[in-house]
């Protein structure tokens, strides 16, 4: 009489090895969240505004500081150990329930950093969509040539490229439009660098793209000093786009101040983020390009050319990438400086890892850090207990412990950074 065994669940809980980084990231958080909302509370009542001109008037919302930092620190803790019972029962902890943890800190955090102070909540949303303008573009790129299997760390260099090149056409021709054609030119040129380098000669993917970065840097930052400087008024007094506010759309509460009155470089982005989405998930252009990304023989085999489906989609990336730099110029500062990019390209990285290589999600980190770099604006500006020099490194904090703490294991496109040579 023989005995029958159970085979063993495949992908069950108990039948892989458990991980508690997530569970271990809201600890940490929360342990922060009693030491800054609870031990070194604050008194006063913290006033969220949602005021807006020419729409429905909202009611501001008050809430009293200490008695909001406890109860964010007890909730936190319990979120914390509820974490751990999803961990045991499902293996993971759904991304909501993140983002509700997330959410509930910041709620904590503003109140605590604004007690006394009115915070106005539009403004701070509508300035958060915008400084992520850049951030999203850099992120698409990165995501359409890392998808295609080049792995792009030179967003930061085409960043600065095309807010370079958008500053001198704009003040030249004193026309926005060919200043963004312009930006997407210059993005286009750096990543024909990046794609012959990688693609034709096989270098390092990852060594070109630092090389580029620090070339454009150093590139930018001698023209600015010797032909932008000696000529700004000339050269480097760019127009910059005005918002422009769609009718009736624009007088919606919050939303529409948020959405629907913005500057034409931020509609591109909200445009350029459907667009890559549709095109990577739903068209043929995105199974061509994926397929090259995950397995280049297997798409050489069915006919697919692998180097150059590879060279014109990173040409692709750089020039929605360099529309990002245009914003720098054209919708922000309304001049090129020195270093004016600070790093975004960097984030915009992080953004693309942070989303999983999905155009929809690295929208959403990018945005994550536009949050942060406004909520250190807005902070600065009502006199919050924090020191300026930390509130300027807030968005490169987020970023570290949105990439470190909270994405857990996550796979990149298998081909990605490994050269193809056919045959």
């Amino acid at each position: 009489m023989s005995t029958r065994v159970a085979a063993p669940v495949v992908g069950s809980a108990a039948s892989r090895e458990l991980s508690y980084k997530t569970p271990v990231a809201l600890g940490i958080f929360a342990v922060l969240a009693l030491l800054l909302l609870v031990v070194f509370a604050r008194d006063g009542v913290s006033t969220f505004s949602f005021t807006q001109a020419g729409t429905v008037a909202l009611p501001n919302v008050s809430l009293p500081v200490r008695a909001t930092g406890i109860a964010v620190t007890i909730v936190a803790a319990l979120m914390t150990i509820g974490a751990v019972a999803l961990i045991r029962l499902r293996g993971a902890v759904p991304r909501w329930y993140v983002a509700v943890f997330t959410l509930l800190l910041v709620v904590g955090f503003l109140a605590w950093a604004t007690a006394g102070q009115r915070l106005p909540i539009v403004g701070l949303l509508t300035g958060s969509l915008a400084l992520a303008a850049p951030l999203i573009f850099g992120a698409l790129g990165g995501v359409v040539s890392e998808r295609v299997g080049i792995v792009n760390i030179a967003i930061e260099g085409q960043l600065l490229a095309g807010a370079f090149v958008s500053a001198i056409i704009a003040s030249v021709t004193k026309n926005l439009f060919f200043g963004l054609l312009g930006a997407v030119v210059a993005g286009t040129l750096v990543s024909f660098v990046l794609a012959a380098l990688s693609i034709k000669y096989v270098v390092n993917q990852v060594i070109v793209g630092v090389v580029l970065n620090v070339l454009m840097l150093g590139l930018t930052t001698f023209l600015y000093e010797t032909v932008l400087v000696p000529a700004s008024s000339t050269l480097n007094a760019p127009p910059t786009f005005a918002n422009l506010a769609i009718p009736g759309l624009s007088l919606i509460p919050i939303i529409g101040a948020v959405v629907f009155d913005q500057s034409v470089v931020t509609y591109l982005m909200i445009v350029a983020v459907i667009v890559v989405w549709i095109g990577l998930t739903r068209t043929r252009w995105g199974l061509r390009l994926r397929a090259v990304g995950e397995h280049p023989q297997a798409a050489d085999t069915v006919g697919i050319n692998v180097s150059r489906t590879r060279f014109w989609n990173v040409a692709l990336a750089g020039a929605i990438v360099g529309l990002g730099g245009a914003y720098f110029t054209l919708g922000s500062v309304g001049s090129f400086s020195q270093n004016i990019t600070s790093g975004a390209g960097y984030i915009a990285l992080a953004a693309v890892i942070f989303g999983r290589w999905d155009p929809l999600r690295a929208s959403a980190a990018g945005l994550l850090f536009g949050f942060a770099s406004q909520v250190a604006n807005i902070l600065g500006i009502v006199g919050s207990p924090v020191p300026s020099d930390i509130l300027l490194t807030l968005p490169y904090v987020v970023t570290i412990i949105a990439v470190a703490g909270l994405v857990g294991r996550v796979r990149g496109p298998a081909a990605a950074g490994r050269p193809y040579v056919k045959g």
